[in-house]
């Protein structure tokens, strides 16, 4: 199955309450604007962003003199491709680079790390993990199946150890071993506390200073916020927070598999004008794949 029929079936559910609108085909009139807007923000995009589009929509209808609602489902598609920003550099690939995944519990932070140090072995590029989640046992035990399956090393301490020695643990390693690609997984933080977030800030500090004294050269540090996209617009609520704590580089979105709406990924990339840099469509690690928004938005609306 290709990225275009998994974005499909992982969007569904926005997919059929967009195609309520248009698959009749219906005049374009005072009742499809507020029936689109609404489905919008049930969506989950949020009601600034449905406005906006919506305003924009009715703009072009109004130029082009566009009066059925099918004529609309390709110029929806393009306008909210706009909303996504572009990244200026993909961590994942562009090397050397380290990468501190971060978010609440449950967001599928140490999966992702696990899937994308598979991704990266494979491709040839030098990868080591550090397992910084020193407070979940299962953590640790999971980036260790990860590790063995991906032959990569992972880095850990016990139960209960301080995470930014684990960070600082893993750079010494990936120096060593000239790795290219340092992947770090924390511990989920309540974006709500703002001790937890500051104990989380501590640990990025850490990992930005050890790895600016490499040997080799300063490796960049980058911080990767991963938000399971059927939490909605709660997922909003934890970029903001994350990002204002400890300025967030990128996202990453889970769980696009048929259980979220699909329009947080707008809400999220609008509001912090932040690149999304990998979709999770899926369990395999293929399944996590770098965000493409012409075809996130044509399966979102039901366009080819």
């Amino acid at each position: 199955m290709g990225l275009f029929d998994s974005l499909k079936r992982g969007l569904e559910r926005s997919r059929e309450a967009i195609n309520e609108i248009f698959y009749f085909g219906g005049d374009v009139d005072e009742s499809f604007w507020e029936d689109l807007e609404d489905t919008l923000v049930m969506g989950d995009m949020g009601a600034d962003i449905a406005m906006d589009v919506t305003d924009d929509l009715r703009d072009l209808a109004a130029r082009k003199n566009l009066t059925s609602a099918r004529q609309l489902r390709d110029a929806l598609a393009d306008r909210l491709e706009e909303t996504f920003t572009t990244p200026e550099v993909d961590p994942f690939t562009t090397t050397p680079s380290v990468v501190l995944f971060v978010g609440i519990n449950g967001a599928g932070k140490t999966t992702t790390v696990g899937k994308i140090a598979s991704a990266a072995a494979k491709s040839g590029i030098k990868t080591v993990i550090g397992s910084a989640d020193t407070f979940r046992a299962a953590a640790i035990e999971q980036l260790d199946v990860w590790g063995q399956r991906a032959g990569v090393p992972v880095v850990k301490r016990e139960r209960g150890s301080d995470p930014a020695s684990v960070c600082y643990d893993v750079l010494d390693v990936a120096e060593r071993e000239g790795s290219q690609l340092v992947l770090i997984d924390t511990a989920g933080r309540l974006h709500t506390s703002a001790e937890l977030m500051r104990e989380l800030a501590k640990v990025v500090n850490v990992t930005r200073k050890r790895a600016a004294k490499c040997a080799g050269g300063p490796m960049p540090v980058y911080v990767v916020l991963v938000i399971d996209a059927a939490t909605g617009q709660n997922g909003l609520s934890q970029a903001l927070e994350f990002n204002e704590s400890l300025g967030v580089d990128g996202i990453v979105m889970t769980k696009l598999d048929g259980t979220a709406k699909g329009g947080i990924a707008m809400a999220v990339a609008s509001k912090l004008k932040l690149p999304i840099l990998r979709i999770g469509v899926g369990e395999q690690v293929e399944d996590l794949q770098p965000f493409d928004a012409h075809a996130f938005c044509r399966a979102l609306v039901g366009a080819e």
